[in-house]
């Protein structure tokens, strides 16, 4: 089971790695890096191909992040009969599956560890841990949409979005029967860590914020 975990682990940084957004552009004749904020993300992809392709680099994005913890899932359906303490040290692994697939979109190999912001591939993540995640991952997908819609800045939904997410966590735990700390500290100690490597990630989109510089989506 551990080597199963660690292969899982390994080819969920290496699919993280993988600049969709990039080889999308570069299949197009463009090159993403020189493109509006550099970034390799879907947000940059519409600005240099339009939304189409945003779309398309989002959801392969976001696969970056729900295909290997669906894997993972696999593995862990196989401890159902474990024991307790048994069953929180696999969840801890498979958070690390999560994390691995991230932190590959963030620091990828193939581009010399620049990579993108990890939204996308975060929201995959959550998607793919079920229930614990998954739920949370709807609801913070909505603040995202509400929130562009609203003021129409991407990197703001997803600062709130991925804030969202913890809060969200954090309640639920706190108000469903049968969930509590004690088995589920591992997902709050990541729920609240993911959205910390997610917001410094944003540090210059803060910035452009807080100057009113920050370009908006939905504008020529």
């Amino acid at each position: 089971m551990y080597v199963n975990f660690a292969t899982v682990i390994i080819a969920a940084y290496l699919l993280g790695s993988v600049p969709f957004g990039l080889i999308i552009a570069k299949a197009h004749g463009k090159d993403l890096r020189s493109v509006g904020s550099g970034n390799i993300g879907a947000t940059n992809v519409a600005r240099s191909l339009g939304r189409k392709w945003a779309y398309v680099c989002f959801l392969l994005d976001v696969l970056k992040g729900l295909i290997p913890m669906l894997a993972a899932m696999l593995i862990v359906k196989r401890l159902s009969t474990q024991s307790q303490a048994e069953q929180g040290l696999f969840i801890c692994l498979w958070l690390t599956v999560g994390i691995a697939a991230i932190l590959g979109h963030m620091f990828p190999l193939y581009l010399k560890f620049k990579g993108g912001k990890g939204v996308a591939t975060s929201l995959g993540v959550a998607l793919g841990l079920w229930p614990y995640y998954t739920i949370c991952a709807f609801a913070a997908l909505g603040i995202w949409v509400i929130v562009v819609l609203t003021w129409r800045y991407v990197s703001l939904a997803s600062i709130v979005a991925s804030i969202a997410f913890a809060v969200t966590l954090l309640l639920i735990v706190l108000l469903t029967p049968g969930w509590d700390f004690t088995n589920l500290w591992p997902l709050l100690i990541a729920a609240t860590a993911i959205p910390l490597m997610v917001i410094n990630r944003h540090r210059e989109n803060i910035k452009r914020l807080l100057a009113g510089t920050e370009s908006k989506v939905f504008e020529k």
